[in-house]
């Protein structure tokens, strides 16, 4: 039976206000920070945060609110090490701290943290809360005895530098993981995401930067401010890279949408991982050669892959065999020490969403999804303004809908998936396998054969039933068709829009428009180059300091 110590009991549910200033800020003095707290504490903040055996002892002389202790100390190896010593959370406690914090990451593992966690404990007779990184590190703190973990160094360690947000699903989680309590810290920017976490069922949640430093809000509203200037002056190019089962695409995108150049080369068929990570970094090379040639040169590289892939990390989280063996490849990492420049790596559909809001007619709508029909059915949904990825990194999977119970065998495993019914091997088969290619089917039917025209309808009933689907889940205000089976394809259109009307309900209130992609032949390109653009404006930021 968890015991939750009476103290901790008093910041249940609310919000702790972490008041600290970084060496150098202008505001670092303990008289500051006391008015920090005192301030915080008259805004509705049940606990403060401090650093320091002076901080904590004038803050616990002006208020009666719990105090969580923590001690900053530069460690050998040149790095920042939370309450290092035994002797400093004594000294913590004697000034006044109610309860202490320790780093309880692997690295602060190695340095004898849960030696230390259990000593204060016994010795000093006060709760100790674990700041941790991943949810490996949640549990090991748990099983040493910690009262409660904080995720405050999520994005901060090695392991997790990747990560620049508030992460919520990772908070999550661990709440619904462990047995202890968890405290949500890191990177809540907004009231908005501070609520979130106690609606996840956080114990409390810790702000600091957004409420009590001054010089990181002002450097955030320039930033953004410069980012902007930036952007409006001068010229950026990105190359893009479109990695598809048939033929990979690649060309060079300027910021507002030019394509500069473009070339195919077919992907090998059937060699593995090695085989297809080494055609990109050929591709890659040979890119980057045409484009240096040119002014300016690229920014940065975008690569556009079938699977589901973390974005953040580059990997592909999960491929079905269309391309084997590409489950678990890494491809950011090797391309960038292979071409020298920012390389970023996102699922094919998704890339084309991003493409569709960046390039394409998505350009500011909030609230659209973007099918795209070929070799399979890939999709990518924006809501509100953002790209939904999901937790794991899986959504987004409309091509997976069941829309026939023990149907047809799918790649993924499943059976009766939209995918197999929406590809262009199902329109080959409606039209009774009378033509060589779904391309061929397509140029029949506008010159009205019959049996063409008929496997175009059956396609689109399919394609109705997973989109209905689909809209009725998301509610968006644009549906936007791409990829090869829609291009010059006006009866898919025309049959598509009729049968979904007639398969969604209050289709008069909705206003949804039904749009083909104007990005063509190359709309992967346009994405792969578009989610380059991200990472590069992502840099640009992290070299502003935001």
């Amino acid at each position: 039976m968890i015991i939750i110590p009476e103290v901790c009991k008093r910041f249940y549910r609310q919000l702790v206000v972490s008041c600290q200033a970084a060496e150098g800020d202008p505001l670092r003095n303990p008289d500051v920070m006391t008015r920090f707290a005192r301030a915080a504490v008259d805004g509705g903040a049940a606990g403060i945060r401090a650093n320091g055996e002076d901080d904590v002892r004038a803050i616990r002389a002006a208020v009666q609110v719990p105090i969580i202790g923590i001690w900053k100390s530069l460690q050998t190896d040149g790095r920042i090490l939370i309450t290092s010593s035994f002797d400093e959370a004594k000294q913590l406690v004697r000034a006044g701290a109610d309860l202490i914090a320790l780093d309880c990451t692997t690295r602060g593992q190695r340095l004898g943290a849960f030696d230390r966690l259990r000593q204060i404990k016994a010795e000093l007779g006060v709760p100790v809360m674990a700041d941790i990184a991943t949810r490996q590190e949640a549990q090991a703190a748990e099983a040493a005895g910690a009262d409660l973990v904080a995720t405050t160094l999520r994005g901060y360690t090695a392991e997790t530098e990747h990560i620049r947000s508030f992460d919520s699903s990772f908070a999550a989680e661990l709440i619904h993981s462990l047995s202890i309590p968890v405290v949500v810290e890191g990177r809540i920017g907004t009231p908005e995401q501070a609520r979130k976490a106690i609606a996840m069922g956080a114990f409390a949640v810790i702000v600091g930067t957004a409420i009590t430093c001054p010089r990181e809000m002002t450097r955030r509203f320039v930033n953004q401010i410069q980012l902007e200037t930036s952007s409006t002056q001068g010229d950026s190019t990105f190359i893009g890279i479109d990695l598809g089962a048939t033929n990979t695409k690649f060309g060079l995108v300027s910021r507002d949408g030019e394509l500069r150049w473009t070339g195919t080369e077919p992907t090998p068929q059937g060699g593995g991982r090695q085989v297809l990570l080494d055609h990109l970094k050929k591709i890659a090379r040979q890119a980057l050669d045409r484009s240096s040639r040119l002014e300016p040169v690229p920014r940065a590289m975008g690569i556009a892959t079938a699977g589901w892939v973390n974005p953040f990390s580059g990997e592909v989280v999960y491929a079905t065999e269309n391309l084997p063996g590409w489950t678990g490849t890494q491809i950011a990492a090797p391309l960038r020490d292979h071409v020298g420049m920012p390389v970023a790596v996102e699922n094919d559909a998704n890339a084309l969403a991003v493409g569709e809001r960046v390039y394409g007619i998505a350009k500011n709508v909030n609230d659209f999804v973007c099918m795209t029909l070929g070799t399979g059915l890939g999709g990518g949904c924006y809501i509100r303004g953002k790209l939904n990825r999901g937790a794991h990194f899986f959504a987004n999977a409309l091509g997976h809908i069941t829309v026939q119970d023990a149907g047809e065998p799918c790649s993924c495993g499943q059976r009766g998936c939209l995918e197999v019914y929406t590809n262009a091997a199902a329109l080959v088969r409606y039209a009774e396998n009378r033509f060589p290619s779904a391309e061929e089917v397509i140029k029949a039917a506008n010159a009205a054969d019959d049996t063409a025209r008929k496997a175009i309808q059956t396609l689109s009933r399919f394609l109705a039933i997973g989109a209905a689907n689909i809209v009725h889940l998301n509610d968006p205000e644009l549906l936007v068709l791409a990829g090869g089976l829609v291009q010059n394809n006006p009866i898919l259109l025309s049959e598509f829009t009729s049968q979904l009307e007639d398969r969604i309900t209050v289709r008069e209130k909705r206003h949804l428009r039904i749009s083909v992609s104007q990005l063509g032949y190359y709309a992967g390109v346009y994405g792969a180059a578009a989610v380059a653009g991200e990472i590069a404006s992502q840099e640009d930021a992290e070299r502003a300091g935001d």
